[in-house]
């Protein structure tokens, strides 16, 4: 499909001949800025029964602990796994995880900054490493577990409000 010029303006990673490039932030101002992202962890009916039973404890340990720091780790290390987002001082992340309902955890991660470029990123990758770590510790008793959707629920700070931010 061919780009035309004016969705390649649209789009932000993109230099005037199309070729990616990373954002330059330097001419924003500094602002404070903050995302909310969920990710959602689906388990076929009798293998949420086991980890409601087990209070979400599995062999190797503490599912919603693990995923925690895995998720807070993850999104201190955003920019190494996607390649134009810039390194962010994190001021603080929350990532909570409870029953949504009968078969489905819910994952919240909010993230803050003081930057020139919001968090979204942050939060998204620690919303979705923290689900991954779910499945990788509860793999044992199926691998019909469902990720996702993923999806941004609000950004506050930079040119435009979106949804609720943490």
């Amino acid at each position: 499909m061919a780009r035309t010029k004016s969705s390649r303006s649209a789009l932000t990673h993109l230099d005037a001949e199309g070729r990616p490039a990373m954002v330059d932030v330097s001419s924003k101002a500094v602002t404070a800025r903050s995302a909310t992202a969920e990710c959602r962890v689906k388990f076929p009916a009798d293998v949420a029964a086991q980890l409601r039973a087990s209070g979400l404890r599995a062999a190797k340990g503490g599912i919603v602990e693990t995923a925690v720091i895995a998720g807070t780790l993850a999104a201190k290390r955003t920019h190494e796994l996607i390649p134009f987002c810039h390194a962010l001082p994190l001021e603080g992340l929350r990532i909570a995880i409870d029953w949504h309902n009968e078969r489905e955890l819910r994952i919240e991660c909010s993230a803050r900054t003081t930057a020139r470029t919001g968090v979204e990123m942050e939060a998204l990758t620690g919303a979705t490493v923290a689900a991954l770590t779910v499945y990788d510790m509860s793999k044992a008793l199926s691998h019909a577990i469902v990720l996702g959707p993923a999806k941004l629920l609000g950004k506050h700070g930079g040119k435009r409000d979106f949804g609720k931010a943490g």
